[in-house]
């Protein structure tokens, strides 16, 4: 729960395509319109999860593989702690496009590679040794991210449509700053798993 939690809030507050766009269509509308687009990756999402997560399943009794898929996503998860680190605030204009909000949504984060890393690199691997754990463990997972992720973006929409300053401000930076770290500290827990897989540890 406690790493769906940490990977949810930052995939949900650290600036991207998806997250810009919430932006925008909030300034340029309402916060309806933003909170519809936060919404977008339970759809997407949706296929990418149970592809990696099947596809991760055949290969994890390979240990070679399953190994240098945990140092691809302690290297993957170190660079979103280098985004993080030297984030800015994310930008307000980005190109009008005559689509529905969700459609707009749903576009961005299709086209976004993030999901497809995230997924093949470190959400199926959690979930599945979340699974080897209980059921629940793995249930906790994704549920604490998509809680997150889309809550977090949430609230970004409604304060973004109170006040256009929240974006800029320090706290919403040393949250960022904060996910960072966390992010770092599961990096290293998977650059672990990955080389005692490999038989290095």
């Amino acid at each position: 729960m406690i790493s769906g939690i940490v990977f949810g809030l930052t995939a949900g507050l650290s600036p991207g395509p998806l997250l810009t766009l919430l932006i925008s269509e909030t300034l340029h509308h309402n916060r309806k319109a933003g909170i519809t687009i936060a919404f977008a990756p339970l759809i997407t999402d949706i296929p990418i999860v149970f592809i990696t997560i099947f596809l991760f399943t055949t290969i994890s009794g390979l240990h070679l593989v399953a190994g240098t898929i945990s140092i691809l996503g302690a290297l993957f998860l170190g660079y979103l702690a280098y985004e993080n680190f030297t984030a800015k605030p994310p930008t307000q204009n980005v190109q009008a496009i005559q689509l529905h909000s969700l459609r707009k949504g749903v576009m961005t984060n299709i086209l976004s590679p993030h999901p497809y890393i995230f997924w093949s690199a470190v959400g199926a691997p959690t979930v599945l040794n979340a699974y080897n754990k209980n059921v629940l463990s793995a249930i906790c997972f994704v549920v604490g991210f998509y809680i997150c992720l889309v809550g977090s973006k949430v609230i970004v929409a409604v304060v973004t449509d109170k006040s256009k300053a929240f974006l800029k401000s320090t706290f919403y930076i040393y949250s960022i700053r904060i996910l960072g770290l966390f992010l770092l500290f599961f990096a290293l827990l998977f650059m672990r798993d990955g080389l005692a897989a490999l038989g290095v540890l």
